[in-house]
This record gives C-alpha cells, sequence and structure tokens, in this order.
C-alpha cells in the first residue's frame, strides 16, 4: 500500500511539473499585447560610435578588439529615458522595446552576471531600470530584447559570425553558457518586469530547440505572464510543432493575412537597425502604409530607430514618428484594437474590424470608383470617411462600387468606416480571386 502511495505521489508531482513545462502565455495576456498594435525597437549600444550595424559589424566592419574596447568610451551624455519614451508615445506606439542585449553581448543593465555591462563604461547609469521607469510614468508597455547567442561570451562557442569554419569542432559550455543566460534572465524580468521578452539568435548550431524550450519553461516558472516571441526556438515560421514561443516575428517585410497565429512585424525606419549617418529614411506614406498593412493582416508593427551616439533619436526621424503620431489621433480607431479582414490587403487598400465596423483605409485612387468584394449574408447600414462626410456605395453583382471624391481627404491614408448590421467580426476572410 505505501509503494502505491509513494508511485501515486510520484506520478502526481510528474503530472504537475509537466503542467508547469508547458505552460503558455494567457490568451487575454495575448490579446493585450495583439490590441496594442505599435510598438518602438530601439537598437542601441557601444557601436554607435562607429556608426555600424550592432553585433555584426563585429570582425567585419570594426576588429574584435576595437569593437569589445568600445564601451570604455561610451558615454552618451543626451540618452533621456523620458524623452525617448515620450518620443514613441507621441508616435501613437502603446509599447517600447530596448536592446538590452544584443549578439555583440554587451548589457545595457549593471547585470551581476558579467563585467561587460554599461556600469563599467564611462556612463554608468542603468539605460534599461531608466526606460522602464519612464515607460512606467508615461503609460507605455516595457519590453525587452535579450539574445540567445553571445559571440563575446566565452563560454558560447562561437566569437566571430563571419568566420565559417568555426562550425566545426565547437567548443565552449552551453550548460554554463545557459546557466549565465537563466541568471541574467531572472535578473531583468523580476527587477524590470517586462511584459514580453524579444529573443533573437537561433540559427547557429550550438543553439537546439531543446535549449529554447528549456528557456521557455525557466521564463514561465518565473513570471507566468510574459510573453516570448517565436525566436527562442529554430522553428521561425509557424507556431505549431516544434515552435517555441507565444508570437511570429517576420523580419523588414509585413506579414501575410493570419487570423490563427499572432505576429508581428519588426521593420526599421532607415535601413540600420542601430544608428548610422545620413542613413536613408521612409516617407511618411511608407510608414503609414506599413503600419496599416501590418493591422490589416491582423498584425503588429514593431518600428525600429537607433539613437545616434551621444543618445539622442535624430530629430528627422523624430519628427516622422510625430506625423505618424498625428495620423493616429485622428484615425486611430481604425488600428488600435482590431483585427484583420475580411479583405485580404493589397497595394489599393486594406482593412481592419471592430464590433459592427469595417474601415478600409485607401491608400491609393486609382480612377473614381473602389471595386471591392461584396460581403455575403450582409448590409450595409451606414457608410462614410472618418471624420468626414458620406460615401455612395452602389452594389454591382458581386462587388461594391466606392465613389471616391477627386481628392482623398489624407493623401497617404484615408478611412471609410463601412457600418453593419451585424458583427464585423464573424465574417469570413474573403479570398483573394486567381
Amino acid at each position: 500500500m505505501k509503494k502505491k502511495k509513494a508511485a501515486l505521489l510520484i506520478a502526481l508531482v510528474m503530472s504537475t511539473c509537466t503542467a508547469i513545462a508547458q505552460q503558455k502565455t494567457p490568451k487575454a495576456v495575448m490579446d493585450q499585447f495583439m490590441d496594442k498594435r505599435f510598438g518602438m525597437f530601439i537598437h542601441f549600444g557601444p557601436v554607435t560610435q562607429r556608426g555600424t550595424e550592432i553585433g555584426w559589424s563585429r570582425n567585419d566592419q570594426v576588429a574584435q578588439a576595437d569593437y569589445d574596447s568600445l564601451y570604455h568610451e561610451f558615454n552618451p551624455r543626451l540618452f533621456n529615458a523620458d524623452v525617448w519614451v515620450k518620443t514613441a508615445k507621441d508616435a501613437g506606439m502603446k509599447y517600447l522595446v530596448i536592446t538590452a542585449k544584443h549578439h555583440d553581448g554587451f548589457c545595457l543593465w549593471p547585470t551581476a552576471y558579467s563585467d561587460y555591462n554599461v556600469a563599467n563604461s564611462p556612463f554608468k547609469r542603468d539605460i534599461v531600470g531608466e526606460l522602464a521607469e519612464a515607460c512606467k510614468k508615461q503609460d507605455v508597455t516595457f519590453c525587452i530584447y535579450f539574445t540567445v547567442l553571445d559571440w563575446h561570451d566565452p563560454d558560447y562557442p562561437i566569437h566571430n559570425p563571419h568566420d565559417t569554419t568555426q562550425s566545426k569542432g565547437l567548443g565552449g559550455n552551453m550548460t554554463a553558457f545557459k546557466t549565465r543566460m537563466k541568471n541574467e534572465l531572472r535578473e531583468v524580468i523580476t527587477k524590470y518586469k517586462p511584459f514580453m521578452l524579444w529573443f533573437d539568435g537561433y540559427w547557429e548550431k550550438p543553439w537546439t530547440t531543446a535549449d529554447g524550450k528549456e528557456i521557455y519553461q525557466f521564463i514561465k516558472s518565473v513570471d507566468a505572464n510574459v510573453i516570448v516571441n517565436n525566436r527562442l526556438g529554430k522553428v521561425n515560421d509557424k507556431l505549431d510543432g516544434d515552435a517555441v514561443g507565444d508570437f511570429l516575428t517576420p523580419e523588414q517585410t509585413i506579414g501575410k493575412l493570419n487570423m490563427n497565429e499572432p505576429w508581428e512585424s519588426c521593420i526599421t525606419i532607415c535601413n540600420q537597425w542601430a544608428w548610422k549617418p545620413n542613413d536613408p529614411m521612409k516617407s511618411l506614406k511608407q510608414c503609414l502604409q506599413t503600419l496599416v498593412t501590418s493591422a490589416s493582416g491582423n498584425g503588429n508593427l514593431l518600428f525600429n530607430v537607433g539613437p545616434a551616439m551621444d543618445g539622442h533619436i535624430e530629430g528627422r526621424q523624430v519628427k516622422r514618428l510625430q506625423e505618424m503620431g498625428a495620423w493616429l489621433k485622428l484615425y486611430g480607431e481604425s488600428i488600435y484594437g482590431t483585427q484583420g479582414g475580411p479583405y485580404v490587403p493589397n497595394e489599393t487598400y486594406g482593412a481592419t474590424r471592430k464590433g459592427n465596423k469595417v474601415y478600409l483605409h485607401i491608400f491609393q485612387r486609382k480612377d473614381g470608383t473602389l471595386s471591392i468584394p461584396a460581403l455575403a449574408n450582409v448590409k450595409i447600414t451606414k457608410a462614410y470617411f472618418m471624420n468626414g462626410g458620406a460615401v455612395i456605395i452602389k452594389t454591382d453583382k458581386d462587388n461594391y462600387k466606392i465613389e471616391l471624391p477627386a481628392t482623398l481627404p489624407d493623401e497617404n491614408c484615408s478611412v471609410i468606416v463601412l457600418e453593419l448590421n451585424k458583427d464585423a467580426v464573424n465574417i469570413p476572410v474573403i479570398p483573394v480571386k486567381a
């Protein structure tokens, strides 16, 4: 009898441990994240003194010894967390992600587990901590970027991503590396309370799917509600099978319409992720239509800026973000808290929906009439430009014919509201005709 009780107890403990290990982020938390739709990505570190790409320019444009010594001169005196966060808020961004630790291994917080951190630079201040506090004050959701590879860490087997011969005879100590990683993650989760952890660096041979699952389980043991992107594991285009994480992350491209899996596109406002002098910047039209197309595809946009070496965000980038914020003040209802569809976005328009409304985002006026597929078993009770006058809609066979004015209300993206006699969210996505 005692043996049976002991066996039952062991089975119960194992079952409980398995349940904890398999714990996923609650749907309510994921819905809260996806409702935000627009966030700021920030790539920043000592490499800004060279104007080259963070991490990737090590052993390439910048010699390793030089790159690894840049922190001795790192002193961004113009860094002001409140200004950075206000810039994001004025742009209409609802969350912020800072590169607390990129692939070069430098930590923007005073970690107890590595000397290669901001406390040992001339600047000394806790950049991650100051941003977390500023986000809290200004009601912007704080998130952290963290690498799963570290070319600076002696326990990580690869130290030069540009040397392809390192794939042979890998050394290092991945157990020690993961232990340090867990300690640093526990540190940032408990100290800064990030809403989401954004990982990258999954592609190199030493990092395995099993490693990703182990770290995901560890994160959930520290805070079950922390959202994790899908780059913690090896699979990067689906959330099924061996995928690790809670949402998909297409990079420098806008994700496709996906009503089943949450996703977020990460895209730069210029070309380079980290600051680069005279880096070409996207037009306001490009920026707005990138945001709208992301929302129309049922995804978020994480829009990147790279602050300059002295810690300020370039005035031209701030101005562009303010212009986006001005548009969102007028049309934000059609972005925040919406779902994509029922129309698949294209070069002419995109669509979002909420309640009994479909929001048609008009990117360009090709002629006087916009033709879109009619919604089956649905009646349009009212149609009008958001913040404007009524719109005339005629039905021709299987299509709506929407008469457009000679000049659209907004040259970058105008919004037509279709009020329906039923819940728009329940309308099936209309497939694109071949």
